[in-house]
């Protein structure tokens, strides 16, 4: 005999059971639904406040207004509040800085006369959008205290370190002229800064051509004797530059870092043991050798004049002239539009 085990519930009973089963299905369906999206909700917030987020990339030198203004940090708080956060970039010169700029990984720097030259040269695609006053005394030709280099016509057939393409090619090239040496009557080595020093100092090179504080510390830790500097050859302009496409997009962005650039000018002309301060921090230099290179300084941003540009080139002109660069340029075309400068 054969039992059968018969259910509880009959078959309106069943129907409901699983009319309960769906709701309770799609229940936990529509509360993973919802806690997927509730959970996703503060990435999509932070993806988009990411897009609105904007940074300057900035190169800077161990030189210059630049690295008072990293080390106040106030260009920091002022673009705070649009949203614009600031990325440093050191760089050991000039030439280093600007292919930077060059290949997109910096839209905004400081370097010497001489480097915009050779980058335009180039083909870099850069804006001069300021500058300093001109600073002569804070590059020099050194030699050794013991050197019987006694002046510029003395370093006929000898060899002058300095590195290619920065601002102090261009005392070096004026220099000679000046002393009635030809420029192919000396061995340039072409080394940056901490090569050069090292040259120096083991006797490879027989005069160094060099900018503060590079110059200052060479003055204070080795004793090496100025043998000429700027004075009565070059400007020695600071020039500010950025990305043309950078400028041209961001136009108020880069008026705010003059302007802050500006505001630290004026602070540190007044304050120059505070000067020497950050700047012993930022370049790890000692206070008297920072010091010394402060005093050097040059304080007063200006918006790039058709007379500077004017002065820039004759520098160009001077490296056609020695084939020192590919081509002759035009200086002038390395500047925005009237139309394209931002207005306050």
């Amino acid at each position: 005999m054969t039992i059968k085990t018969i259910n509880a519930t009959g078959p309106a009973d069943t129907r409901a059971q699983q009319r309960t089963a769906r709701r309770h299905t799609l229940g936990l369906l529509f509360a993973v639904g919802v806690l997927g999206v509730t959970a996703h909700a503060p990435t999509l917030a932070q993806a988009n406040a990411a897009q609105g987020k904007q940074e300057i990339r900035i190169g800077y030198q161990k030189y210059g207004t630049l690295t008072l203004l990293k080390g106040r940090g106030t260009l920091e708080q002022r673009l705070a509040s649009k949203n614009i956060t600031v990325k440093w970039t050191e760089f050991p010169a000039g030439p280093q800085l600007l292919e930077g700029l060059n290949v997109g990984s910096v839209d905004f720097g400081t370097v010497g006369e001489a480097p915009p030259i050779f980058a335009q040269a180039a083909g870099a695609n850069l804006v001069y959008v300021g500058n300093e006053p001109p600073s002569p005394a804070s590059e020099a030709i050194v030699v050794p205290k013991s050197s019987t280099v006694r002046s510029v016509a003395d370093l006929k057939g000898k060899k002058i370190a300095l590195n290619k393409g920065s601002n102090v090619h261009y005392l070096l090239v004026k220099a000679l002229e000046k002393a009635g040496v030809a420029y192919k009557d000396v061995q340039v080595i072409y080394l940056p800064p901490a090569d050069a020093r090292a040259a120096f100092e083991r006797g490879s090179v027989d005069a160094w051509v060099i900018w503060d504080p590079f110059l200052a510390a060479a003055e204070k830790q080795i004793g090496a004797r100025v043998l000429a500097d700027g004075k009565g050859l070059v400007n020695n302009y600071q020039f500010y530059l950025a990305a043309r496409p950078y400028a041209e997009k961001n136009q108020d962005t880069v008026r705010i870092v003059l302007e802050e650039i500006a505001k630290v000018d004026e602070w540190g002309a007044a304050n120059p043991k505070d000067v020497a301060a950050i700047l012993s921090t930022q370049t790890g230099l000692e206070n008297e050798v920072v010091a010394l290179a402060a005093s050097r300084y040059a304080y007063g941003v200006k918006p790039i004049s058709a007379g500077v540009l004017a002065q820039q080139q004759q520098v160009a002109d001077a490296f056609a002239h020695l084939k020192l660069i590919p081509k002759p340029i035009a200086v002038k075309e390395a500047q925005l539009a009237p139309s394209q400068v931002a207005k306050k």
